[in-house]
């Protein structure tokens, strides 16, 4: 491949992993190689995971799934409308043999925290998790505690029209480093979920195939793929676009532009290139955009209308 010489032989051992990675998960959410993929660039990338989609379709799956092949320590929350902010972060307790209130770590103190459907809780509670993804960092009375390394948030979200959802705010959505949708599963991929084993017995025997330091260097050694001053060009021409051409409300953020060129390092990396190329960029585009972009026409305001216009976008855009 292109530029190996310039990559150590163990980085490559690693990317090697990351794709045993995605293998696995794939024999357990079938069908799904593309979202599978972007997911493990989600976490190589050392951004949080926001998956959009109906029950049932394998949201909770691929998280879970995950987080068994990269050996982290994973917890789930499963939000709901009366849920506080405690319940998250946790709570101090007085102990009467101490004589004073202890701190009682909440389950966002692990490696891979699943917040499985966040958009039933309310906008207090999903605001607890905003220092967390951002700062990897939780304040709690009056004291920081930093979260475990590595840390990453796998939030599932039901479509805003459903029953009992709270639609989550742009601060939260742009803390997201991408946003997928599994959809229904062709039919050949449902034949085989209805005639193979049950998944959760297939997770439970499943190995550990990376660990948790080994994905801490893999991360670390994005910063050796180099992006070219043309191709920081096209990054910015393609935010400045989102800004100016009237299909949305608000254009990409400084932010989401940074998260774009990580994404894209780590898609060039999972190809086994030391250099992003504007075809990087394309692929990891609109899960890195949609959910960040708002269609300025309320008609066109779903997630799937988002998808479409990030297209008219991207090809909006001259490389």
């Amino acid at each position: 491949m292109h530029g190996r010489p310039a990559f150590p032989s163990l980085v490559y051992f690693m990317i090697d992993k990351l794709h045993a990675v995605a293998r696995q998960v794939g024999q357990v959410v079938v069908g799904k190689d593309t979202q599978i993929r972007q997911s493990v660039v989600c976490l190589l990338a050392g951004g949080h995971l926001l998956i959009e989609d109906v029950p049932g379709v394998g949201k909770t799956t691929l998280a879970h799934a995950l987080a068994i092949s990269l050996g982290l320590k994973f917890s789930r929350i499963q939000f709901t409308s009366d849920m506080l902010p405690a319940d998250v972060v946790g709570v101090s307790i007085f102990e009467r043999d101490k004589s004073a209130f202890v701190f009682h770590p909440g389950p966002v103190f692990s490696q891979v925290l699943l917040a499985d459907e966040i958009n039933r809780a309310t906008p207090k509670t999903q605001s607890a998790l905003l220092e967390a993804m951002e700062e990897r960092q939780v304040s709690a009375d009056g004291i920081t505690r930093d979260l475990p390394e590595p840390f990453f948030v796998i939030a599932t979200q039901n479509p805003s029209h459903q029953i009992g959802t709270f639609p989550l705010p742009e601060s939260q959505l742009d803390r997201f480093l991408m946003c997928l949708s599994l959809g229904y599963p062709d039919a050949a991929s449902e034949r085989e979920l209805l005639m193979g084993e049950d998944r959760r017995t297939l997770m439970k025997s499943m190995p550990t195939v990376m660990q948790p330091h080994e994905l801490i260097e893999a991360r670390h050694a994005l910063k050796q793929i180099h992006a070219s001053s043309a191709l920081i060009d096209y990054v910015q021409a393609v935010a400045q676009a989102s800004r100016a051409n009237g299909m949305f409300a608000e254009g990409l953020s400084p932010r989401a532009s940074l998260a774009l060129l990580q994404a894209a390092r780590a898609w060039a990396a999972m190809e086994g290139r030391n250099h992003v190329l504007p075809e990087d960029v394309q692929a990891v585009l609109v899960p890195v955009a949609a959910h960040r972009l708002r269609p300025l026409k309320s008609a066109s305001g779903t997630a799937a209308g988002s998808r479409d216009l990030v297209m008219q976008l991207m090809k909006s855009v001259a490389v």
